[in-house]
């Protein structure tokens, strides 16, 4: 055990100087005093705050704090921290020479003609600041007539003293060491003009800026914070004000200090944060029209005339509402004398957008809402814990999620899990419902020959059915877990338990697509805030197949409480109508994936195939889900699965080649990496070989998953058809591989498990650069020649810049994000959240590498902040696939298999037609599908292995300017 030497020093720095005032006045009278002296504010505290918590280090009397904070040379101990604190009826005391207390009075600032000769240093205790511009504090003090006394004399003073407002004696000196008598160092931040902002008074209606409020409703929902970042961000670049609204509309109707104006520093950090950071509350007061009025004189004194709302249907009706009432609500302000005339007419109308934040998806008019897929990652981490121990006791569990009148969370979590059965309230099952439900799910089946054996007669050990809260049947009665539960106990004799996920289904970090979709929903907001006119209805900010798209906001909530009526009236068909087109689709997925039986439409059998479905190129999530969609849907149809056993090698070499059985492909929606094997061999590397195998085979069709190299074995063996008449089938190339770069397509499986992985990885070594305070990571991404990780991660973790391929990096460059940095830590005023990523793309530069990037910030940095690397390399290649990988991969492999059965066509046909050798991809507003010919000589980049255009080049801009690398904007 090592042993303290008694002679080492207790103390190695001060930490902070702590000043009391005992009233408010005095309080702000201080922070001003200190900011114009060159101080800036890094933290500030108010006990009647509605969000910000007290810590530990905060003095537990304190009304309000402020602290301060001047920034020296890195490592030489001028760093100074203020702590101002306001307790109320504080009483200072200071010891008598007889040794009792008593109280001391305050003393105000001397006026400037005093003759008084006297040595302060021997009057009171006193504070010393270093200075290297004690000329300027001189005079300074003098232009505020604030007396001082300079030391040793008038003439060649090296030291000044004087009062601060609460008669603290300070000093400063330009003598960085007391025992010498110059020394180097920047200590004292060099006086200024004061920035504080009169935080005792609300602020003018009078302005020269738009001041947009954003504020958030209704239930929480994970990506919250990221919109409102993005919304605070995107304002103030646009040089419009940014202020938050706090707990929702009860913040809006109760107004004061619900109402703050947010800058650009205030909303560091955000994106790994849950929940909503400025509150949400159900409010009554403001579905009554005097709430509303109340409402509307805070906005109107606060100057806020543009409203951006983070909500469900609820909140965003309530929006418009109060939107189509503003003119008369400011009419009644104006006759009631709250407001004045020109009030009146500088607001007179109220711009509303919405965003839509939900855990259910249950908005018509877009694909997606805030919150839904880091919903659904939570119910199939909960369901994939469960499928373990499900396994090992041969148990049923039936696990009840949210959605009232939406079953999205219920179909896609079955779709993601590959569960038995799943209940959705705009869906109900067929009449007796529960014998099909037994017959699908028991262990031996009377008719095999009618019934295929399929789940426990096929050999599955385990049982999944998902519920959703709002499921019922079609009398509406409601299908309940504990209902369901007492089926499968008392027909099947199942050990069954019930599982309610409940909260926990809203809870923990955004993942990356809630990321990525809230903030380019935020700076879409902020676009229609300014382009919009009184004559334009309210938008609402949708996403459609990968588009940010603009809705009417009431044609979206009147088409959303359709699907509920449609329900309550039995109309189940025109509910699912009702809801976008994928939703249907993913449902016919699902129960052609899941429930093969005498319902399902069968192929004719001279249309039935054998299909050979093989990976080629890197790992990806998500083949698996797409090898399992494609296997059971092939069995459904009638049509024989082939899987060929890593790659073109395995095929050639080894002759691995197995036909795929339900049994077979059970478990592997859930797995990450390839269960068949791949590599990146073409077949060029023996096409022969390939060839006389599939002929051997009988092969119909070819589904090929994987990255830019299964698109080139795709090109190589339709260019072979003219030489191997075995090639004259039908084949397509479902994308599969991180990098996103596959052509005619704008979206790769796998590639959203790889964001999350990254973000992941991210968010933890971000924290610990924060935790370092001064210190900048550089993160290599891979991703190939292709920038689309590196980019979409960078809006994801809200990266200070990003290095691409597309773009490259130069010397110009590296200055200037450098300059960037010490600009960004300069800001930051030793607070909390203060991490700073670079991320490189793997390929972005020979010359510039992580490393020698690394090096260069360490040395112009001259010590004022440092860097370090961190490579997650493989790890970026994910573990579970996520559920959007899971959900996209089953969709396409479905899409894959009807274009190989649309296509069966006799040789000759099929080689004259150039369209049945394509690639499947999401475009626009659909699915499509490219024929090779197309995209090879027009939309691929053969060097760079990418196409020549990608949709996400947009978004490098968004990365910047929400980074602030152009240039942190003050706000």
């Amino acid at each position: 055990m090592e042993i303290a030497d008694p002679y080492d020093p207790v103390t190695s720095g001060v930490s902070s100087v702590s000043l009391v005032a005992p009233t408010e006045e005095l309080f702000y009278t201080t922070v001003a005093f200190y900011t114009d002296l060159g101080f800036d504010e890094a933290f500030v505290y108010d006990r009647t705050h509605p969000t910000v918590k007290r810590e530990d280090d905060h003095c537990r009397a304190s009304e309000k704090e402020t602290w301060l904070y001047s920034q020296g040379e890195a490592g030489d101990g001028t760093d100074v921290n203020l702590k101002i604190r306001y307790v109320a009826e504080a009483v200072h005391f200071k010891d008598s020479h007889d040794g009792s207390r008593r109280q001391s009075v305050i003393p105000l600032p001397l006026p400037p003609n005093s003759k008084e000769s006297y040595d302060w240093r021997g009057k009171s205790m006193s504070v010393i600041l270093y200075t290297p511009a004690l000329d300027r504090v001189i005079k300074l003090l003098s232009e505020k007539r604030i007396t001082f006394q300079p030391q040793p004399n008038e003439t060649e003073p090296s030291e000044v003293y004087t009062h601060d407002p609460l008669g603290t004696l300070v000093g400063f000196t330009s003598k960085a060491n007391p025992f010498t008598r110059v020394g180097p160092g920047r200590g004292l931040g060099v006086p200024r003009e004061s920035k504080v902002r009169d935080q005792t008074r609300p602020s003018t209606p009078g302005r020269l800026k738009k001041r947009i409020a954003v504020m958030t409703s209704g239930g929480d929902a994970p990506g919250m914070n990221a919109a409102v970042r993005a919304v605070v961000r995107m304002s103030i670049a646009q040089g419009c004000e940014a202020y938050a609204i706090y707990e929702g509309y009860e913040g809006l109707v109760q107004g004061g200090k619900f109402i703050k104006r947010m800058h650009w520093e205030d909303v560091r950090g955000w994106l790994s944060e849950g929940g909503t950071l400025i509150g949400t509350a159900r409010c009554k007061a403001f579905t009554e029209r005097t709430g509303r009025l109340r409402g509307a004189k805070h906005l109107v004194l606060a100057g806020i005339d543009a409203l951006v709302v983070c909500g469900g249907d609820g909140s965003l009706t309530g929006a418009d509402i109060f939107r189509s009432e503003w003119p008369g609500l400011l009419a009644e302000l104006t006759k009631l004398g709250e407001i004045s005339e020109d009030q009146c007419s500088s607001f007179k109308t109220l711009n509303i957008v919405g965003l839509v934040g939900s855990i259910d998806n249950d908005m018509s008019s877009t694909d997606a809402t805030i919150g839904a897929y880091s919903s659904l990652t939570r119910i199939c981490q909960a369901v994939d814990f469960i499928d373990a121990t499900a396994y090992s006791h041969s148990r049923a569990f039936v696990v009840e999620v949210m959605g009232r009148h939406c079953g999205w969370l219920a179909l896609m979590a079955g779709l993601s899990t590959g569960a038995d059965f799943v209940f959705l309230p705009e869906k109900p099952p067929q009449d007796k419902w529960e014998k099909e439900m037994c017959r699908i799910i028991k262990t031996v089946d009377p008719n095999p020959s009618t019934h295929p054996p399929i789940h426990r007669a096929a050999g599955k050990r385990k049982t999944i059915v998902i519920v959703a809260e709002g499921a019922i049947d079609r009398e509406l009665k409601p299908i309940t877990a504990t209902y369901v539960r007492d089926i499968l106990v008392d027909e099947l004799r199942l050990d069954t338990r019930i599982t309610t996920l409940g909260h926990v289904q809203r809870g923990g970090t955004a993942c990356a697509f809630d990321r990525i979709l809230a903030t380019l929903q935020g700076e879409e907001a902020v676009k229609a805030v300014l382009e919009s006119t009184p004559d334009i209805p309210s938008p609402m900010i949708a996403i459609n197949e990968n588009k940010i798209t603009r809705k009417p906001l009431m044609d979206a909530v009147r088409l959303t409480k359709a699907v509920a009526e449609c329900i309550k009236n039995k109309d189940f068909a025109g509910a699912m109508d009702l809801r976008d087109p994928e939703f249907e689709e993913y449902h016919r997925a699902y129960m052609a994936t899941t429930k093969p039986d005498e319902l399902s439409e069968k192929a004719p059998e001279d249309k039935r195939m054998r299909i050979a479905i093989i990976h080629v190129g890197a790992p990806a999530g998500g083949m698996n889900a797409a090898t399992r969609a494609a296997a059971t849907f092939c069995l459904n149809r009638g049509h024989r699965p082939f899987a060929i056993h890593n790659g073109f090698p395995g095929l050639v070499r080894h002759d691995s080649v197995r036909e795929l059985n339900w049994l077979t492909v059970e478990g592997w929606a859930i797995r990450g990496g390839s269960e068949i094997g791949t590599n990146r061999s073409l077949p060029s590397e023996d096409m022969g070989m390939v060839a006389w195998y599939f002929q051997r085979y009988k092969f119909d069709g070819l589904l090929i998953i994987g990255g830019f190299e299964a698109y080139h074995a795709l090109t190589e063996l339709h260019s072979a058809r003219d030489s191997y008449p075995a090639f004259r089938i039908p084949m397509i190339c479902l994308p599969a591989t991180i990098s996103n770069n596959v052509p005619g397509t704008e979206f790769s499986i796998g590639s959203d498990t790889c964001l999350n992985a990254l973000i992941e990885y991210c968010d933890a070594i971000k924290q610990s650069a924060s935790a370092s305070r001064r210190r900048v990571f550089v993160v290599e991404c891979q991703g190939g020649r292709s920038g689309y990780v590196a980019t979409m991660a960078g809006l994801s973790v809200g990266a200070l810049a990003v290095y691409t391929p597309e773009e490259g990096i130069n010397l110009n460059m590296l200055k200037n994000d450098i300059d960037h940095l010490r600009e960004s830590f300069a800001n930051d005023k030793g607070m909390n959240r203060a991490g700073k990523l670079i991320l490189r793309n793997e390929k972005a530069s020979k010359t510039y590498t992580t490393e020698i990037i690394a090096e260069i910030i360490r040395e112009e940095a001259s010590g004022r902040f440092e860097s370090r690397t961190a490579i997650p390399g493989h790890v970026q290649q994910g573990g579970t696939p996520s559920p959007m990988d899971r959900v996209r991969a089953v969709r396409m492999a479905v899409k894959c298999i009807q274009f190989l059965e649309l296509n069966k066509k006799p040789p000759k046909e099929v080689f004259e037609d150039p369209s049945t050798s394509a690639v499947i991809g999401v475009r626009g507003a659909s699915i499509v599908f490219t024929s090779v010919e197309d995209l090879r000589g027009v939309e691929t980049d053969w060097d760079s292995r990418r196409p020549r255009k990608a949709f996400w080049l947009d978004y490098r801009g968004l990365v910047n300017t929400l980074g602030g690398r152009a240039g942190t904007p003050t706000g």
